[in-house]
């Protein structure tokens, strides 16, 4: 039987797809192993292993497991650490703690990734992020105790997590703290330091460690690239780019995610396409930024060509890379293939649920929309709404008319989820009672709104005013965009008064806005020829 155990945990260390693994695993069920430690450390290995693995097939796994091995623990935070479900590799570590599995030095540099990464994740809309990040930055102080107190206080790599970790939670004096009480630094920890005070604003003390540090690294210049996308200066960005000794993937990656960020989306495929001539294999960082880039271009056929090699490569296609497939598709219009991806994903994160109920709501299929969040609302395991989701979810409501199904959710993203409406909410919330003639309605929802500016609902609802013909409220809307009134504005006031026919009101707005100096913007065509390159 040891035998056997050897050949199929070489074997499993030998996959490359799922197919493969599933093959096997079902030969190591058969010969009564799936409980074998070395066969579950393979299995769990096999299943989590990037490209090739499935994190879904990898929970499944460990959870029928029920193991409390360390080595399997381990495997999963790591690898959820390295997902959009960080939280859960925090889960695993707890409960290791109150069932007295002994941690080891892998645990908490796995654990301490997750926190991070965590952190960094919390900020999702959700009017409990607040609450989370102070859940997840006590987190952080408990594990640094833990580590301390477990004898693992004087591991460097744990050392260097502990200044990233603090770092992502924002307490760059804590991670100074640490990284001036190590002996053994190396370049990573400079690194991370200078990445820490970049991302805390403060540019001098990060300019000062670049300066001072004793020896530099590609990973030196890709943190000063990231400060200048990060700041959305890209011309600095390419200056560092193109001076810089040696590059990697992600100095592509980081540059050409700076011209998604800047919404330059022809210079990121352009670039894309000199990284491919380099010889420079893109990574799925590369492949998400770009797909970000078609999306927002409509460049459906470079996301499909990228998506088809992804297939034929059997990459994993969930996480990141999932949620931007779908994404694409969806803003494509290409809302067969969004779903099919969808469909695929076996865990979804909340963006991935919101880049298709907005997908469907804005290309017009608000039924499949609200089907869809009524199925992500009875699946609290997989995602919990944000206000993205409700933004996807009433404009679906304004696109049907759905009037009290639009009250109920708007009512519901308060009362339940503790979202705080905004302009856009509003916005669609005035648009659907507009539309559905409830105008005195929509007057008093945006004077009762808690917003900054109220001047977009404004402008909607005048225009709706035009429609229904209610020039008091027209008059009302206008008074309202006192202070900032546009050249369209009183143009649509205006046309208002014609339409009942109140000429003078017309010639009184028509000289109010010459008085104003309030020019009125001429015409164009935005006309461009066929055989236009």
């Amino acid at each position: 039987m040891t035998a056997k155990v050897s050949t199929l945990s070489s074997k499993l260390r030998a996959l490359t797809t799922m197919s493969q693994l599933q093959q096997t695993q079902a030969q190591v069920i058969k010969l009564g192993l799936e409980t074998d430690p070395l066969i579950l450390s393979a299995l769990l290995t096999a299943a989590t292993r990037y490209p090739s693995g499935c994190l879904y097939h990898a929970q499944a796994i460990f959870s029928s497991a029920s193991t409390d091995n360390v080595y399997h623990c381990n495997i999963m935070i790591r690898a959820y650490a390295c997902s959009l479900f960080p939280l859960r590799g925090l889960h695993v570590y707890d409960r290791m703690r109150r069932r007295g599995v002994r941690v080891d030095n892998f645990t908490y540099t796995f654990v301490l990734k997750a926190c991070a990464a965590a952190f960094r994740a919390s900020d999702d809309g959700g009017s409990d992020s607040e609450h989370w990040r102070a859940l997840l930055a006590a987190k952080g102080f408990e594990l640094h105790a833990s580590i301390f107190n477990s004898g693992f206080g004087y591991d460097h790599f744990i050392h260097n997590l502990l200044i990233h970790m603090y770092a992502q939670c924002g307490s760059v004096r804590l991670a100074r703290k640490v990284f001036d009480e190590m002996v053994d630094r190396n370049v990573h920890t400079w690194n991370i330091m200078i990445s820490a005070y970049d991302q805390a604003g403060d540019f001098d003390s990060s300019d000062q460690f670049f300066k001072s540090m004793p020896a530099r690294n590609v990973v030196s210049w890709n943190t000063l690239l990231a400060r200048y996308v990060r700041l959305c200066d890209v011309a600095a960005a390419e200056r560092v780019f193109n001076e810089m000794p040696i590059r990697d993937s992600v100095s592509w990656n980081t540059i050409i995610a700076g011209y998604v960020q800047t919404k330059d989306y022809d210079s990121a495929l352009g670039l894309f396409r000199e990284m491919q001539a380099a010889g420079v294999d893109p990574t799925e960082v590369t492949m998400i930024s770009v797909l970000g880039a078609c999306a927002e271009t409509g460049a459906m056929e470079v996301g499909r060509e990228i998506h088809q090699k992804l297939r034929r490569k059997q990459s994993r296609m969930e996480g990141y890379l999932g949620n931007a497939l779908v994404d694409m598709y969806a803003k494509c219009g290409e809302m067969s293939s969004a779903r099919r991806v969808f469909n695929e994903l076996k865990m979804k994160h909340v963006a991935c649920w919101n880049a298709m109920i907005v997908g469907l709501a804005v290309h017009g299929y608000s039924e499949e929309a609200l089907k869809l969040f009524a199925a992500m609302d009875t699946s609290p395991h997989e995602a919990t709404p944000n206000r993205i989701t409700f933004m996807g979810v009433l404009t679906a409501c304004s696109h049907k008319g759905l009037v009290e199904e639009g009250r109920g959710f708007f009512r519901r993203m308060t009362s339940e989820y503790s979202i705080r409406p905004d302009v856009k909410h509003y916005g669609c919330m005035v648009d659907l009672l507009s539309r559905s003639g409830q105008l005195s309605e929509a007057f008093h929802l945006i004077q009762e709104a808690s917003l900054d500016t109220k001047a977009p609902l404004w402008r909607t609802l005048l225009g709706s005013c035009r429609i229904h013909s209610n020039v008091e409220l027209a008059d009302e809307c206008f008074n309202q965009l006192s202070g900032c009134l546009t050249d369209g504005d009183y143009v649509l006031l205006s046309n208002i008064y014609a339409a009942a026919e109140r000429w003078g009101d017309v010639q009184r707005v028509r000289n109010a806005m010459i008085d104003s100096k309030v020019a009125k913007q001429s015409g164009y065509s935005n006309f461009q020829s066929a055989n236009a390159s």
